[in-house]
């Protein structure tokens, strides 16, 4: 091959992978906005008596069963996997997808809704340093810029909504940290599994091991009695369908193309659609503090959105 083919080969190459590149970021940007209607459908199921622990399941159970169909009619290689990367996935399910959901719960209850968004969100910082250590990720200007400005549009978005009132303990704080770790974890097991699997094969997998895991610590009977309310069905299939097949698949699938700490910080893009959600639907107040830190994370995606120099791995 001479130098000119060389050359149109190289410029057809990238140019495909920077198309595959903005394909991503909209993959990772849609699932962030379809993780931040969580509230629409937890608040609509709490009505109906399901507790947090419940909820869970149902996202996991509901994610699992419609993969598991939606894979049987599509390819059915893609629900093979060996038997010794379950570890991969014992990280997706149950390190990350049920011990974040746990630890959040808890801080919730232990704190605030403020409190505990704002602990949850060290999440791109644990992956930025994950990243780093384990797969050799610059830690350019940019990202460390980016994660700033995303840390600080959090807590003001989180922090001014109640006030002074909130109650911090030491419990509560380290179930915060812990559900950062979790949901950090997400983009470090699967970052390897992928490397093996498809995107599909990765996130069914996450949560047939989530659903395991969560057998003993979820009172199925009593959850079973309470969908003897249709609407509370309707209600559970969205969640699992709306807020968690689809965006964890376009995540999942975005990590694919994105280094690991960039997709993390655009994802948290979730509490700025879950703001949105609650001044528009719950009628909750629009403050200064809230428009300042919408305005602050979008500008945060910008800036890593525009890097255009970062190694891909």
């Amino acid at each position: 091959m001479d130098d000119a083919s060389f050359d149109s080969s190289k410029a057809v190459y990238e140019k495909s992978n920077q198309k595959l590149k903005r394909k991503a970021y909209i993959f990772v940007i849609v699932a962030a906005m379809l993780w931040g209607t969580i509230g629409i459908f937890v608040k609509k199921l709490n009505e109906f008596d399901f507790n947090p622990a419940q909820v869970v399941f149902i996202r996991a159970i509901g994610a699992s069963v419609t993969l598991v169909l939606f894979t049987l009619v599509k390819n059915t290689n893609l629900l093979k996997i060996k038997p010794l990367d379950s570890v991969y996935f014992v990280g997706t399910g149950i390190f990350s997808f049920v011990f974040f959901n746990w630890c959040y719960f808890v801080a919730i209850n232990i704190t605030s809704l403020s409190v505990a968004a704002i602990l949850l969100y060290t999440a791109p910082a644990i992956v930025m340093v994950f990243s780093a250590i384990l797969f050799k990720e610059k830690m350019t200007k940019n990202k460390i810029i980016s994660l700033m400005l995303t840390f600080v549009g959090c807590i003001f978005v989180a922090a001014f909504v109640q006030g002074a009132g909130n109650k911090i303990t030491v419990t509560g704080i380290l179930a915060g940290l812990g559900s950062g770790l979790g949901y950090a974890l997400y983009s470090i097991f699967g970052r390897y599994a992928l490397k093996k699997y498809d995107s599909i094969t990765v996130t069914l997998y996450t949560f047939i091991f989530a659903s395991i895991g969560l057998i003993p610590l979820t009172d199925i009977k009593e959850m079973i009695s309470l969908f003897s309310n249709v609407n509370a069905l309707y209600y559970a299939v969205a969640l699992g369908l709306i807020a968690t097949v689809l965006p964890f698949l376009l995540y999942t699938k975005g990590l694919s193309y994105l280094e690991t700490s960039k997709a993390s910080i655009i994802a948290t893009l979730e509490p700025i659609v879950a703001t949105v959600i609650g001044v528009i639907l719950y009628s909750e107040p629009l403050t200064l503090f809230k428009m300042l830190g919408i305005s602050l994370v979008i500008f945060a995606v910008f800036i890593i959105r525009e890097e255009g120099g970062s190694t891909q791995n």
